[in-house]
């Protein structure tokens, strides 16, 4: 691949927009001179990808600083000690760090295993979006050339970034509405997903392909000679359907070949609404349409708000085909979605329509502070962005999007608050329903709402979807109900206290609630049972709290608390007196897991285990994200920090497991070894194995202080020659 720019330019200058092509060419010398000497997994120069990820944002008509971040946006990550952000704000200004900034922080977004990294991970991707959304056009344009590239890896890696690909980033262009994208993710990702699947579908489709070849050909014809009658100034093209789309047609939708009435498609183009449905009005009268298959996207805009009509005809062969009709400026934006609204001179994110768009993000952002339990932010994501969408109708006739099973009490919170807190009754295409119902796409829905209801009942919050409507209702409990919220948690508390041992007078529970209260700080018993009461703290996460403090007051010392709670085998443990405070308590004796090696430094949890007393855990580890998951073992975690004297802990006491992978010298281990020794770093243990002809995987224990030691042996191990990635394991 070329490592120079001439290509990129002539895409910028093929654009036609303002450009700074000296900026440009500054930000693309600085990167290479970053990034001398480095390579990719497939050997070539490394700044052939900056370059690759600049021609694809180019293509997008992205700015000048989008241009530049992209050229240097691995620059922070990748050349540690060389460069750093203030570096890059001096030279190429404030909006080029930004975005240069943001794209760093979100170098990795795992799909498959942890949902609490993939909560922080999603949680800053949105941040930044709401920041400046160019962050997320780069890193877009970033994954669709490590996509074009994946070939390189090996079988696991590729179906790792492929199924993140998958679930991630084709989705998020598709909620963009970058459709060019999108689809180019999809279809790259399902080749290492699914190779057998996607070669059965693309013979299917060359095949068919081969036997009506000139059907496109002749069915445009017969539509521009129409289309000229009328003097239109128009554009006409042809295409066959994506591989991906018939696949998810013939595997998801368990179609066969021949009842995909939509292979070939015909796009016109022309200057504004009126003619999109004059010339519907033609195609009409030229070719026979199916019925039931025609979809007006431009009245109903879809909710990344997509805009087009849609038809489907049978042509002069008896051959089914889509005739799809749009404007211009409505083909820029299927095409490029947000990124086709970017404004050059001032950098501005758009108009009234891309607010629209925007509108999902604020949204999560919103709620997330109203959100007492972490697990509950992930859980929107899921639902509200990457699952199917349900469209139905107010009786007025306006569109209302949400996720699929969303259930009338979701509806009438999407409308308005005050409806929602009214609620009475439902009506489905004017029949009565359940308000629990699950709505269906195209369905009228009408609430009844009375002035004469108390309120949302309590247990709407075990039916609705939506983290909206489970917001809402939380919040009036919280604001209208506060003393009915206190009389059903002390109803609910009481029958937890009935279950343990150790405290039967009212004075002791009143002190146990009282001493939780406090913990969790809030001002008094009645605000602790009041948040109880609305569901904005789960009695299940406090249960084991209050198992102690109960044995704290029974026996008097917190000590002794803990070695009750703990069991009678201690003999396994490592006292770490300053070292590690659990629930609040200090001296705790305590053993590091062994399957996430926390370090101080690492957000932790504590985990009560049967017969060996607290193990210390990362709060990512995959192992704590499957027990908070399960209702048996979630009230056994701990809340867990580091003391002061551990963060700061000069003797290095701590095994942390790292990845080395290098091309395989025979000066490799003596390199890392002198790098290790000036560094003071002693090694545990040693292995490896071959990755391919060329590359090796050692896997090493050192021991270490804390992250900001481990993430400084890192670094240095990074810069040794022959090494292509270091990673904690």
């Amino acid at each position: 691949m070329a490592q120079d720019i001439s290509a990129l330019l002539a895409i910028l200058a093929g654009t036609g927009a303002p450009y700074n092509i000296e900026k440009i060419k500054s930000a693309f010398e600085f990167a290479k001179e970053l990034h001398a000497g480095q390579t990719r997994k497939s050997g070539e120069p490394y700044i052939s990808h900056p370059i690759a990820v600049a021609e694809i944002a180019a293509s997008l008509k992205l700015d000048t600083d989008a241009i530049c971040a992209s050229l240097l946006h691995d620059t922070i990550e990748d050349c540690p000690g060389k460069v750093d952000l203030a570096q890059i704000k001096r030279r190429f200004g404030e909006d080029t760090a930004i975005i240069v900034d943001g794209v760093t922080k979100l170098i990795s977004l795992p799909y498959a295993d942890r949902d609490e990294q993939k909560t922080e991970n999603l949680r800053k991707m949105f941040l930044a979006m709401s920041k400046d959304l160019r962050v997320i056009f780069i890193k877009l344009c970033d994954r669709l050339h490590n996509m074009r590239t994946l070939s390189s890896h090996d079988e696991e890696k590729q179906r790792l970034i492929a199924l993140e690909t998958m679930y991630v980033f084709a989705p998020l262009a598709h909620r963009l509405g970058i459709h060019k994208i999108k689809a180019e993710l999809e279809l790259l990702a399902l080749q290492y997903l699914d190779p057998i699947g996607f070669d059965e579908v693309k013979r299917e489709v060359d095949k068919k392909y081969g036997q009506n070849k000139d059907f496109l050909l002749k069915a445009q014809d017969t539509i521009k000679n129409k289309l000229k009658t009328q003097n239109f100034q128009f554009s006409i093209e042809g295409r066959v359907k994506s591989i991906y789309s018939m696949y998810k047609k013939m595997y998801n939708q368990h179609k066969s070949f021949n009842e995909i009435y939509d292979f070939y498609a015909i796009r016109i183009l022309v200057n504004n609404e009126l003619e999109c449905y004059t010339v519907l009005g033609l195609i009409h009268e030229m070719f026979k349409s199916m019925p039931g298959r025609f979809k007006d996207y431009i009245s109903t805009p879809k909710p990344n708000l997509y805009r087009s009509l849609h038809t489907t005809v049978i042509g002069r062969d008896g051959i089914p085909f889509e005739v799809q009709i749009r404007t211009w400026e409505m083909h820029a934006e299927a095409q490029y979605g947000l990124a086709a609204h970017w404004k050059y001179k001032t950098g501005a994110q758009g108009d009234v329509n891309l607010d629209k768009k925007l509108h999902w993000i604020h949204t999560l952002l919103e709620s997330e502070g109203d959100v007492a339990d972490p697990d509950d932010f992930i859980r929107p994501l899921k639902i509200d962005i990457f699952q199917d969408e349900t469209f139905v109708f107010t009786p007025k006739g306006d569109v209302v999007n949400l996720p699929a099973g969303a259930t009338g009490i979701d509806f009438a919170y999407a409308i308005h608050t005050e409806v929602g807190n009214k609620m009475v009754g439902l009506k489905i295409n004017g029949t009565i329903a359940p308000i629990d119902t699950a709505l269906e796409t195209g369905q009228i829905v009408e609430v009844i709402t009375s002035n004469a209801t108390r309120g949302p009942k309590r247990n709407w919050l075990n039916s609705v979807k939506t983290s909206e409507a489970r917001n809402k209702i939380r919040q009036w409990y919280k604001k209208e109900q506060r003393e009915e919220n206190i009389l059903y948690a002390k109803s609910e508390v009481d029958k937890m206290f009935r279950k343990l041992k150790g405290t039967q007078s009212e004075d002791e529970r009143n002190e146990v609630l009282s001493n939780i209260a406090k913990r969790e700080r809030f001002n008094s018993t009645d605000e602790l049972l009041n948040a109880i009461g609305y569901g904005g703290v789960s009695l299940s996460k406090i249960t084991q709290k209050i198992k102690l403090e109960i044995d704290r007051i029974n026996v008097g010392d917190t000590t002794q608390t803990t070695k009750q709670v703990l069991t009678e085998s201690t003999g396994d443990l490592t006292n770490l007196t300053g070292g590690v405070i659990v629930d609040e308590l200090d001296n705790c004796k305590v053993k590091y897991a062994k399957c996430c090696n926390p370090l101080p430094g690492d957000s932790i949890i504590g985990f009560i285990t049967r017969g060996h007393g607290i193990s210390i855990h990362k709060y990512t580890c995959s192992n704590v994200v499957a027990g908070l998951a399960n209702l048996e073992t979630r009230d056994r975690f701990l809340s867990a920090s580091w003391t002061k004297k551990s963060l700061e802990a000069v003797v290095a006491s701590f095994e942390s497991q790292i990845n080395i992978v290098s091309f395989n010298t025979v000066h490799l281990l003596a390199d890392i070894s002198n790098a290790l020794a000036d560094m003071h770093v002693g090694v545990l243990s040693i292995s490896s194995r071959m990755i391919d002809e060329d590359h090796i995987l050692l896997i090493m224990t050192v021991k270490t202080r804390n992250t900001e030691h481990l993430n400084s042996i890192v670094s240095k191990l990074k810069r040794l020659p022959d090494i292509t990635r270091v990673t904690r394991a």
